[in-house]
């Protein structure tokens, strides 16, 4: 028996649903102001107002972009705007707060402006009004000019003229010197000459009748006028600065000629090396005064700013001969140290003409010492009050110096000047100000080491060197803020902990046996 089976009409249809079949309109496409523009050309006659760099991309954003960024009040700051000025905003404020200064503690001192540059060479002239010449072709020398003489010295004819002769005029010994200003090319002739012909007289005079040419220190002076040295006198408002078309045409024509600074360096070694020969041969060439002079000519000359990055070997041998040719020692050691410490203003090329002199000798070890606390009171303004008798150690005089040096009482002596009253401005000032005081406490610092280093400490000492570790870490150490935003700060750190770490090993070497020092007996 089969089931019936469920019957569907054949013509059935669904009851007609009429919101369903109602056709869908497209939306209508979101017009651009560019397509605004280009449908409906404005009237020229007609002001269009153009739509702002904001509204441009906000029109372009998609629907759920502009929902879900919600419109804010300019006096709402909680919520996130994203607009271009906004993200702009953002990014300097995150550059300023995870920004590393590139203001740090340079190793090399910035140095002094010495020497002008010079186009061309001064002339020298020899002076043979004088001089009888011995064979014609001595004769056609002193009667030729500058040039011709030249030549002679390039061709080698000054060698055979006087190189062995019986005696060497002093006009001669004198212009050679005077060449030694002149380009290297010439400068190196001259120098070879007069040096031959300088150690020739030597073997060919007797001891007691011995006559040595040495410059006086007019002729010295007078030499480094020529190399351009900048006269305060005479440029009362800063050395003359050539203008860069001068210095484009100087580089055109002396293309093959070694840099400036290369051939400064080379021509102040010259003299540098035939003044020592002088001491060596003469040593009572000159006067105490002349010598405090010449010393302070040359570390002055020393510091030039073209100089900074070049070894200064034959200038640090002239200087401890000098010192050594001193008579009247230790009497003229704090007015030379005086004399020295105005040499520059800035701090760090003082420190640089401290390092002028070689700790080998006991005169450079005690100029040193002497010279370093010197520089410390003039930068801390205690040059005129601080007693420097014999009656205080020099380590109790730093003593005194180094309370001082707290960087918040530098803060204060550098920043007498008020700050801007605008925030951005302050912050940038203080930043400043921050630098500098750390930069000064630097070569303070450093100049305290080499007041210490140079002195043979004894047990006797040993309590003014404990109370000296003691006012480092409690007036600088613990007083410096390390941060990643000043980089001067952690090198000042660095320098504060090497100098107690060297200090307490001399502690360790020199302590007293059988003794108590309380550093708070005499406070």
């Amino acid at each position: 028996m089969q089931m019936p089976r469920d019957s569907f009409p054949t013509d059935w249809s669904p009851p007609p649903v009429e919101f369903l079949n109602k056709p869908k309109k497209a939306p209508p496409a979101k017009k651009g102001p560019l397509e605004d523009l280009e449908k409906d050309p404005p009237d020229p006659n007609q002001k269009v107002e153009l739509a702002s760099l904001e509204e441009l991309f906000w029109n372009m954003a998609s629907p759920s972009q502009q929902a879900g960024t919600p419109e804010i009040s300019s006096g709402s700051s909680q919520c996130y705007i994203n607009n271009l000025d906004y993200l702009l905003q953002e990014k300097r404020m995150l550059v300023e707060k995870f920004s590393v200064s590139l203001q740090v503690i340079s190793p090399v001192h910035p140095g002094e402006t010495v020497f002008l540059p010079r186009r061309h060479p001064l002339p020298c002239f020899l002076d043979s009004s004088r001089l009888k010449p011995h064979s014609p072709l001595e004769e056609l020398f002193l009667r030729s000019s500058l040039p011709e003489q030249l030549s002679f010295l390039h061709n080698g004819l000054l060698s055979n003229l006087y190189l062995h002769a019986a005696d060497c005029p002093q006009p001669l010994l004198q212009w050679l010197f005077q060449l030694l200003t002149w380009p290297p090319e010439t400068s190196s002739r001259a120098f070879g000459l007069l040096w031959d012909l300088s150690i020739d007289g030597l073997f060919r005079q007797p001891d007691e009748d011995m006559h040595f040419w040495c410059p006086s220190l007019q002729e010295v002076k007078e030499v480094f006028s020529s190399l351009g040295a900048y006269n305060p006198a005479l440029y009362p408002q800063g050395p003359f600065q050539h203008s860069a078309r001068v210095l484009e045409s100087e580089a055109s024509l002396d293309s093959q000629d070694p840099p400036q600074e290369v051939a400064l360096d080379i021509k102040l070694n010259y003299i540098y090396k035939f003044l020592t020969l002088c001491l060596l041969v003469r040593p009572v060439s000159y006067t105490d005064a002349s010598i405090l002079d010449l010393m302070e000519l040359l570390c002055r000359a020393g510091l030039d700013v073209g100089l900074c990055l070049l070894p200064k070997t034959d200038l640090q041998q002239l200087l401890l001969l000098l010192l050594e040719r001193i008579q009247e020692w230790p009497g003229k050691l704090q007015p030379l140290c005086c004399a020295l410490s105005w040499v520059s203003d800035h701090h760090h090329n003082l420190l640089a003409l401290v390092q002028f002199f070689l700790d080998v000798t006991p005169r450079g070890r005690q100029l040193r010492s002497q010279l370093s606390l010197v520089i410390i009171a003039r930068m801390l303004g205690q040059q005129e009050s601080l007693p420097f008798s014999a009656e205080k150690t020099q380590l109790a005089l730093l003593s005194q110096l180094l309370s001082l040096m707290r960087p918040s009482s530098l803060r204060q002596c550098l920043g007498i000047e008020t700050l801007p009253s605008s925030l951005g401005q302050h912050s940038k000032a203080s930043a400043e100000l921050d630098y500098k005081v750390c930069y000064l406490c630097h070569s303070l610092l450093t100049l305290a080491g080499v007041v210490v280093s140079s002195q043979d400490i004894t047990p006797n000492q040993w309590g003014e060197l404990q109370l000296l570790c003691m006012q480092l870490d409690r007036h600088i150490s613990t007083h410096i803020r390390e941060s990643p935003q000043a980089m001067h700060r952690t090198k000042l750190k660095d320098l504060a902990t090497q100098t107690y770490i060297r200090w307490q090993d001399l502690l360790a070497h020199c302590q007293p046996q059988g003794q108590y020092f309380s550093p708070w007996k005499d406070i």
